[in-house]
């Protein structure tokens, strides 16, 4: 084991933010009975508002490590959950929130809330799911609770061509739903069928004040946005359809009516991949092995140096970002 190790390190002075890759020694590490080597990580909005000034306070306390997810192989355990050899993915649970998390090159963490990587992904291709993937396919199981299956009708996918919007218009695709996919850049659309998105939705139409009740159009939605998107769109959901929400990119305000929901009993259902409990975050780790092809993920990647990751922040921040951006801790 090296005595010591590249990290990424956020501190704060007089209330201006200050990151540095950093040279991090044993006595850095957090309390844990679980110490991994982290292989990848990747960058997520939720990071892109933390690196770029930590709008949102998402880093509580410094200095920290930013990051709110890793893959990697554990070196060593102290708990009978995990032992050193496996393979493991860590998303949530406050990494680089109120602790220390992914952009870096080994980290400490309680061995509850890691999970062991599916065989059937890699390193790489984990954390080319990462939080985003791990948000989607916890969307589509509660749109599958909520009773809409691909024999309901299409599916809507906002917030297309993001990191939760890609993954899912692949795993609906796959499962043989056919998915709209709504974005603001027109550029992507192309890729966006690639996925296996059957129609596009561009987002202007969205992005206007939607009358409380419009014809059916969608049986569900997976939203990543929410504000006047996904307004726009409930007044447009089937009976009996369901809305998984899972983001606010485009604001926490939601200017609705309830109409929707009791003359067509339509349901708007919550999904947090934060503190999803163990058991039913391995399911959706398994289910997301098994289910998201592997070619159109590959599709979706771009594997970026630690040294770039400020960088990637800005542009996710500025919507230039389509798929997923993976980190690559141990490459200059």
């Amino acid at each position: 084991m090296r005595d010591t190790f590249k990290a990424l390190r956020a501190s704060e002075t007089d209330g201006n933010l200050e990151l540095e890759v950093a040279e991090l020694s044993e006595a850095d590490l957090p309390e844990g009975d679980v110490t991994v080597r982290v292989q990848y990580s990747t960058v997520n909005y939720k990071d892109g508002l933390a690196l770029k000034g930590n709008q949102g306070k998402i880093m509580r306390r410094f200095p920290m490590v930013p990051g709110i997810d890793f893959a990697g192989v554990v070196e060593s355990s102290k708990s009978p959950l995990v032992k050193a050899g496996d393979e493991v993915i860590l998303t949530g649970w406050g990494l680089g929130e109120t602790h220390p998390g992914g952009f870096t090159q080994r980290e400490r963490v309680k061995s509850e809330w890691v999970v062991k990587k599916p065989q059937a992904l890699t390193s790489e291709q984990a954390m080319a799911l990462g939080t985003a993937g791990l948000t989607a396919m916890l969307c589509v199981m509660t749109l599958e609770e909520g009773g809409v299956t691909a024999d309901k009708g299409e599916m809507i996918v906002t917030g297309a061509a993001g990191g939760v919007g890609s993954v899912a218009v692949a795993i609906l695709a796959e499962l043989g739903y056919q998915v709209a996919a709504s974005t603001g850049r027109p550029e992507t659309e192309e890729y966006l069928r690639g996925l296996g998105a059957s129609s596009i939705v561009p987002r202007s139409e969205l992005e206007q004040p939607a009358r409380p009740m419009a014809s059916e159009r969608w049986a569900g939605c997976v939203d990543s946005v929410a504000g006047q998107i996904l307004a726009s769109v409930l007044p447009s959901i089937k009976a009996g359809g369901c809305v998984a929400a899972c983001g606010n990119t485009a604001g926490i305000n939601v200017p609705m009516t309830i109409l929707p929901f009791i003359l067509r009993g339509i349901s708007l259902r919550g999904v947090d991949s934060n503190t999803c409990p163990l058991e039913r975050r391995q399911l959706a780790w398994d289910r997301l092995a098994a289910t998201v092809p592997k070619a159109k993920l590959d599709a979706m990647t771009v594997v970026r140096p630690l040294s770039e990751v400020m960088q990637v922040a800005d542009d996710i921040l500025r919507g230039q970002v389509r798929g997923r951006i993976v980190i690559d801790v141990n490459k200059p």
